[in-house]
């Protein structure tokens, strides 16, 4: 059975101190007993479960509720002072007293229950059972504090040995880190050291690739410039070779006077290469001195020693084929 204990004061006398003891089985919803006294005088009396359907369903509460305010109202005692109000009313003649208990509110109060406690022939007996109830509490909560108080040390002493393992942990971070740090660094400055080649390797890398384009366009344009000149050359034969065409005569005009020029001996052999033909002032004077020596020689000796009595016609070097050009300044030059 389980108990509690709790002191009040009522309303109609607030200086009188009572003590309220509630006694329940299982559940307080299931019904308690209550003794009620003032240390010289005692009444009991008990609540049944029926009543407290009753109680509730005139209230019009809920049970369950209402077995809450009850717990309220007489179990927990002194948290909830204020808020309910008990009335004692004693008879003499009947040697009863008449309990009640109410629920204070903003604009007044309403009923939570009330019974007639019966007077008890012996009150010496019921004082000393509070008594001993109040004892049996007592040594509860001592040994209840006893053990609070040596499971406090026991978490005293953990929290040394956590605290002292903590800071073991902490000298042992403070090592480590500063031994990553080290390890950083030298990784650090390595990583360091390969970027700045391959940077280094990488500015090689984009001069090269500069002079090379240089190279190619310089070539390129060397290239341009020689197939331009070639061109130009070709064009300027071209042009040459027509206008010697246009000024030579038919084929047997020049055949007689190819005849009728003199021989030219020692010519040198053709050049594979195509050179351009330059007239210079130089040239010329050689050329018109070869054809006055040429003109001079009229009179061809024969084989036999016999001169021949024909003259010989020269022929304007504007006309001669370019092969007898190029033998004939080779010659002068």
């Amino acid at each position: 059975m389980e108990k509690t204990l709790i002191r009040i004061h009522p309303v109609s006398d607030p200086e009188a101190v009572y003590f309220l003891q509630v006694s329940w089985e299982k559940d307080v919803s299931s019904g308690f007993g209550i003794i009620l006294t003032d240390g010289e005088r005692a009444w009991t009396g008990t609540v049944s479960e029926a009543e407290i359907s009753r109680e509730a369903a005139d209230m019009e509460m809920n049970r369950e509720k209402y077995v809450e305010e009850l717990k309220k109202a007489l179990i927990l005692g002194e948290e909830s002072a204020g808020k309910y109000n008990f009335t004692v009313s004693v008879d003499e003649e009947n040697a009863q007293c008449h309990f009640s208990y109410e629920r204070n509110l903003r604009d007044g109060s309403f009923r939570l229950g009330s019974l007639k406690l019966q007077k008890v022939p012996c009150p010496a007996d019921v004082v000393r059972e509070l008594i001993g109830y109040c004892l049996d509490c007592l040594g509860g909560l001592q040994v209840k504090n006893e053990h609070l108080q040596k499971e406090n040390e026991r978490l005293f002493c953990d929290l040394s040995d956590v605290e002292k393992r903590l800071e073991k942990c902490v000298e042992a971070k403070e090592e480590l880190e500063g031994d990553l740090y080290n390890r950083f660094v030298l990784v650090l400055n390595e990583k360091k050291m390969k970027i700045r080649n391959l940077q280094k390797l990488l500015n090689e890398a984009k001069e090269s690739a500069v002079d090379t384009h240089c190279a190619r366009d310089s070539i390129a344009t060397t290239q341009m410039a020689t197939e331009k000149e070639n061109d130009y050359d070709g064009s300027t034969e071209e042009e040459s070779e027509n206008l010697i065409q246009s000024s030579l005569p038919s084929a047997p005009e020049r055949r007689d006077s190819l005849l009728g020029s003199p021989d030219v001996i020692g010519t040198a052999p053709r050049r594979k290469r195509r050179q351009r033909t330059v007239n210079s002032a130089g040239t010329e004077a050689k050329i018109a001195t070869y054809e006055t020596e040429m003109l001079a020689k009229e009179n061809c000796q024969l084989p036999n020693g016999r001169t021949k009595n024909t003259t010989c016609t020269p022929v304007p070097f504007s006309i001669l084929p370019r092969d007898v050009k190029f033998t004939l300044l080779m010659f002068c030059s």
